[in-house]
């Protein structure tokens, strides 16, 4: 008997539930060490500026030296149905500033190979949530693999730092009760292998 207001959770599995698991920080070890799911990758929490590496249920990814801003002064609206190319300027650099009330693309240090019966979510590291940075990054669907390009929102009223080499966001890793019919591999997604920041493309 389980008392009120206390949650029961079983390991189990039979016809009549399913289960959905975080994995843990040992699985992750295991898929990168056997079939390089993250490279590179830090079998520890790397705390030199804002940490990365495997935590107990998940893997803080760190930020490229890679940038895409916005040119200023030439923008006058985005369409993400369309090539933006030329409203964006390339920036190499160990750190940079996000504009106040605006945003910029990068991508992880990381690249990733998905197993097919995973899917992650991913949630911006706390340190940047409290200076105002949303990070939002797309989940990394079954089989997907490349770097993962990131966006970056300032929603504070003056311009935020952000620093290469250094955690961004945590990526958390779901494994389904079955295997999905279709992966992003076998749909040959528009994303595919992506090897650096990559604009939004149109199907």
């Amino acid at each position: 008997m389980v008392p009120a207001g206390v949650f029961s959770f079983s390991n189990k599995v039979d016809d009549k539930e399913s289960q959905m698991p975080v994995k843990s920080d040992q699985w992750i070890i295991d898929m990168c060490r056997r079939h390089r799911m993250i490279e590179p990758f830090e079998e520890t929490q790397i705390r030199n500026g804002i940490s990365f590496g495997v935590s107990s249920y998940g893997y803080d990814i760190s930020l490229a030296d890679e940038f895409k801003t916005l040119k200023a002064g030439d923008v006058e609206f985005i369409d993400p149905k369309n090539n933006n190319d030329h409203l964006f300027q390339d920036v190499r650099s160990d750190s940079i500033l996000i504009p106040a009330k605006s945003f910029l693309l990068a991508r992880t240090r990381e690249y990733f190979r998905i197993p097919r019966n995973i899917i992650t979510i991913c949630l911006g590291k706390s340190t940047y949530a409290r200076s105002g940075v949303v990070v939002n990054v797309t989940p990394f669907e079954p089989e997907w693999e490349g770097y993962a390009t990131i966006s970056l929102s300032n929603t504070a009223s003056v311009p935020v730092k952000v620093y290469a080499n250094e955690g961004v966001a945590q990526l958390i890793f779901l494994e389904s009760d079955q295997e999905c019919l279709q992966s992003y591999k076998d749909k040959k997604g528009k994303y595919q292998a992506q090897t650096s920041i990559t604009l939004s493309k149109s199907d």
